[in-house]
């Protein structure tokens, strides 16, 4: 069991067993939650039925499990369409996707961590973790470091305040003193790439997302296997990454909105 628990009130405890739930990504038993969960049975099984009630969640009375309700896929819709650059992007990703034959990713940030809004795949021959809605870590990204070197700097600072520097590969940064540097390339460069720091054997190359007054709202990668290309052949790919990004940028810049105000 997480002992961590924060005061936010009941609201605050009901979303946060909401995350786990909907974390899983399929249906999950109350045993389950019960082990992520921070707070005793009792309590558990007092905020799930709230959100049960409210919609959030569905019980499956004859499985046991508990699942996204209608409510929240309503919600989530609808605040996809409003604050996401998924509707807008979707478009030029066909088309960048279909340009260079490789997977292409976008990324936004939410609390210092990138979460993954949409995916588009050239083929079956690899798959990566993300997913649309899946979250993150920025110092490991692709698109985290190209966030995080665009950031307005005491944004990026209270980001890295953040970061707890998790190890996924022999590539990972783990601290600070590695990553600053490379940081500041980025942002000189214009560009960011992924050595095969947060998946062994994936690799990406990212461009910032620069909406209105040269604000970061988000990022845009191509990624590929370490089987199929070398770093080189990636960057040969940087023209038409770039040129998507902007395109991107220049259309949200026209429409404010509200991650993007």
């Amino acid at each position: 069991m997480n002992t961590q628990v924060r005061a936010d009130g009941t609201v605050g405890k009901a979303l946060e067993i909401l995350d786990i739930a909907v974390g899983y990504g399929r249906a999950v038993r109350f045993s389950e939650l019960l082990e992520l969960s921070p707070y005793p049975k009792a309590t558990l099984h007092r905020l799930l039925q709230t959100l049960t009630n409210q919609g959030m969640l569905n019980y499956d009375e004859d499985r046991h499990v508990y699942s996204p309700g209608l409510r929240l896929v309503r919600l989530t819709q609808l605040a996809w369409n409003q604050t996401s650059l998924a509707p807008l992007a979707r478009p030029f990703l066909d088309a960048l996707a279909a340009d260079v034959k490789e997977t292409i990713h976008l990324a936004q940030m939410e609390h210092s961590r990138v979460i993954f809004i949409d995916k588009r795949k050239s083929s079956g021959q690899f798959e990566t973790l993300a997913q649309p809605g899946r979250l993150a870590p920025l110092h490991c990204t692709g698109v985290g470091k190209v966030m995080l070197a665009f950031m307005h700097p005491a944004r990026r600072d209270q980001a890295l305040s953040r970061l707890t520097f998790e190890k996924f590969t022999p590539a990972t940064h783990t601290s600070p003193a590695t990553l600053l540097p490379e940081i500041e390339e980025i942002r000189a460069e214009g560009i960011g790439f992924d050595r095969q720091e947060h998946e062994q054997g994936i690799m990406s190359m990212a461009a910032p997302i620069l909406g209105a007054g040269g604000k970061v709202i988000g990022a845009l990668s191509i990624v590929t296997s370490a089987y199929r290309m070398n770093m080189e052949d990636l960057e040969a790919l940087r023209p038409a990454l770039q040129r998507t990004a902007t395109q991107i940028g220049t259309e949200a810049a026209l429409w404010p909105f509200p991650i993007a105000s």
